[in-house]
């Protein structure tokens, strides 16, 4: 492999998360440390690895916490569990949390390794998008733009954020917690209003197209449907 693949290894204990890394760099990873799952989560968001190595104990936000909520919006991407619980009923959590793999404490380095290439084997890393089809419409997330025919709007950094939002989970419920929590960085009465103007922003941006709705689900979040 000619580049480096980028790795988000998230563990709480300092001496065990530099072996690791120090392990994994030698066999053309670049690893990106997190020491709670907060910062694991912030981490993901802006660097967008290609793998995911997560304890399952952690401070302000555990693996498993980590991993449901970054399945929310990707189903894709691996994630192997690293935790020193051993019954059954932690190892059938963590794969109903969205885990694709399990290690348990202790263990070599070699055989991480080889569960983290196996991972990534079945499961490539893709890209993601820059452009996305919406009914008539295509919305470009990168350029943030959104064109019909041939015209085209502009969007805004939060208009096009919410969009992508939307359209990555297209014909499904977008929990409004998780958008307002992503975007706006806290779940409170005036991101919830504000996020609500913006809603009515991208509805008027999309009337071209009759076919397209952005519907609330009272209680529960939008969906775009189209």
């Amino acid at each position: 492999m000619s580049s480096k693949i980028q790795l988000l290894l998230a563990e709480d204990e300092p001496s065990l998360a530099q072996i690791i890394k120090e392990s994994l760099e030698t066999r053309n990873f670049n690893v990106i440390v997190a020491s709670n799952g907060v910062e694991a989560l912030k981490i993901y968001e802006t660097k967008k690895p290609e793998v995911l190595v997560l304890d399952v104990m952690m401070p302000k936000k555990d693996g498993f916490t980590v991993a449901k909520e970054i399945r929310k919006t990707n189903t894709e991407i691996p994630i192997l569990f690293l935790t020193a619980k051993s019954q059954t009923k932690d190892v059938v959590e963590g794969f109903e949390n969205g885990g694709n793999d399990y290690l348990k404490k202790p263990f070599s380095m070699e055989e991480l390794i080889v569960r983290v290439y196996a991972l990534l084997e079945r499961f490539p890393f893709k890209q993601e998008k820059e452009t996305y089809k919406i009914g008539k419409y295509l919305f470009n997330h990168k350029q943030q733009t959104l064109a019909i025919d041939k015209t085209s709007c502009q969007l805004t950094h939060r208009e096009s954020e919410l969009l992508l939002v939307l359209v990555q989970q297209k014909n499904k419920i977008s929990e409004r917690t998780f958008i307002l929590k992503k975007l706006w960085g806290e779940d409170d009465f005036f991101n919830a209003r504000s996020m609500d103007v913006f809603i009515t922003k991208l509805r008027k941006k999309l009337k071209e197209d009759s076919t397209i709705q952005i519907v609330n689900v009272r209680g529960f979040g939008y969906k775009l449907i189209c």
